[in-house]
């Protein structure tokens, strides 16, 4: 009983309303307020700030949250544990990756789902990388593909999977497309279509941009990789893409990709799992999946190129 309690909180705190948690628990709104009722008895503390309607939670009911989601988590980890054990991994493993980095989660999912067959993977391929981490520390997720940087916290701990590279994406009619490279001078001279402010692959081409003393002014802003490349189809827009969306799309017809130079500026792309023990099962099996499976060796040039670049 005290599970499913805990469950019911951790689901009204993520839901923000009583309805919506309810559903989220498949069962009624009644059963879910008394079962949040008496768990505030059997603690002697009200978790839940009440009126009319949900208006959040008190600092005890917040606190209470957290430590719910890491009993949770631990649950569920030692059942993937036994099960493990007794048949082999099974379950759910959810993944959250940046947009960016979305087109290269399969190579990591093809050889998880090889070694693991009676596991399932749960991909969402459009979170930004604060919202990673913050649903790493939730329990929301198993693992994130982000970006890798100095700051991270000593919470996660990470596994290098290639660097990423930019290419400028235009129509093969403009004047660059004839060129070997393009610079990021050139590119801030063109009607560009780029990933919105709020995302980290657009902040990445805003420092590059500034290293180059120069400034770009996007006419489209979009949070989707796969909307650049149809913006720069239409021939009025060019786009600075990672270059591993051209293993995904190729460089499709009508449209030149080349290398951004002046800075040739990389990024490093890695798996990020929470720093808790246990471990779950799932980021442990992610994690030995990626150590083993050389995503740079195919990630890191670009499409008909004989090597890395």
């Amino acid at each position: 009983m005290l599970f499913r309690q805990l469950e019911y909180l951790v689901a009204l705190s993520r839901e923000r309303h009583f309805a919506r948690a309810a559903q989220a628990c498949y069962v009624s709104q009644p059963a879910l307020s008394e079962a949040i009722r008496k768990l505030e008895e059997e603690l002697d503390v009200p978790l839940v700030r009440r009126g009319r309607k949900y208006e959040g939670l008190t600092p005890e009911g917040e606190r209470i949250v957290v430590r719910a989601q890491r009993i949770l988590a631990d649950r569920d980890a030692l059942k993937d544990e036994v099960g493990a054990l007794r048949t082999g991994l099974s379950g759910r493993l959810r993944i959250g990756s940046v947009p960016t980095a979305s087109g290269a989660v399969s190579l990591l999912t093809g050889p998880f789902c090889a070694a693991h067959p009676l596991a399932t993977v749960e991909v969402t391929g459009d979170l930004q990388s604060e919202e990673i981490l913050r649903q790493l520390q939730n329990f929301e997720i198993d693992a994130g593909i982000t970006y890798l940087h100095k700051a991270l916290s000593e919470n996660f701990q990470s596994v290098p999977l290639y660097q990423e590279r930019y290419v400028l994406l235009t129509n093969v009619a403009d004047g660059l497309a004839h060129q070997p490279t393009a610079t990021w001078a050139d590119a801030s001279r063109l009607p560009l279509c780029l990933l919105t402010g709020a995302m980290q692959g657009r902040r990445v081409l805003d420092e590059v941009f500034a290293e180059a003393g120069v400034r770009p002014a996007p006419r489209v802003e979009t949070d989707s990789v796969a909307a650049l490349f149809a913006h720069v189809r239409t021939g009025r827009w060019a786009s600075i893409v990672p270059h591993t969306w051209l293993h995904v799309f190729g460089v499709p017809h009508g449209m030149r990709a080349m290398p951004m130079v002046e800075p040739a500026r990389t990024v490093p792309v890695g798996l990020v799992v929470t720093a808790r023990e246990p471990v779950s099962v799932m980021a442990r099996a992610l994690t030995e999946t990626a150590r083993q499976t050389d995503l740079a060796t195919t990630l890191e040039r670009l499409p008909g190129d004989p090597g890395p670049q």
